[in-house]
């Protein structure tokens, strides 16, 4: 399940910060925005996220808030708090108490970070729209007690119940041609 280790964890981080709440064919976009931003400057991520690159970071389409929480990333890189293997050995919930720490990130991005970054297979993200969405098309609707009751049904294996119910939505909802 792991998708993210090939540029580390900050660069991570701050790709899945810029997709919060948008489509992915938003976040797409503006992450190739910030890319092709970083590069033409002769930067790297997450060095770029600094102050005198805010206005850099707006024209890429993300708000103030994103690039705050950029930066708060990049800060945290480089004080040590983003060391894959300490973070690696932690439980899902001492990672995700771990990440919070830092400005922006929420409990939403520690899950995606432990799913899809770490591989933990026993994640279930609830704060998740679209997760609950897919549930209760297949379940019917359900008090969120209930529907926590199905997903916890699925452990050890949440994580991949997860991405059951985003591909489900993807079948049932496909994205606009390219």
């Amino acid at each position: 399940m792991p998708r993210g280790k090939r540029h580390g964890l900050p660069r991570f981080l701050a790709r899945v910060i810029v997709g919060q709440q948008l489509s992915t064919a938003a976040a797409r976009s503006i992450w190739k925005r910030v890319e092709a931003t970083v590069r033409a400057r002769d930067s790297a991520m997450p060095q770029f996220f600094c102050g005198k690159n805010t206005r850099a970071l707006r024209r890429c389409g993300l708000s103030r808030a994103k690039v705050r929480a950029l930066s708060a990333i990049r800060k945290a890189d480089e004080s040590g708090l983003l060391t894959p293997a300490r973070l690696r050995r932690m439980t899902h919930p001492e990672r995700a108490e771990h990440l919070q720490r830092i400005w922006g990130i929420g409990q939403w991005t520690a899950d995606m970070t432990s799913m899809f970054y770490f591989g933990d297979r026993d994640v279930w993200p609830e704060g998740d729209a679209g997760v609950y969405r897919a549930l209760e098309l297949i379940v019917g609707r359900r008090s969120p007690k209930g529907m926590l009751k199905i997903a916890n049904a699925f452990a050890p294996y949440r994580s991949f119940l997860a991405v059951y119910m985003w591909r489900f939505l993807d079948v049932r909802e496909p994205l606009p041609p390219r």
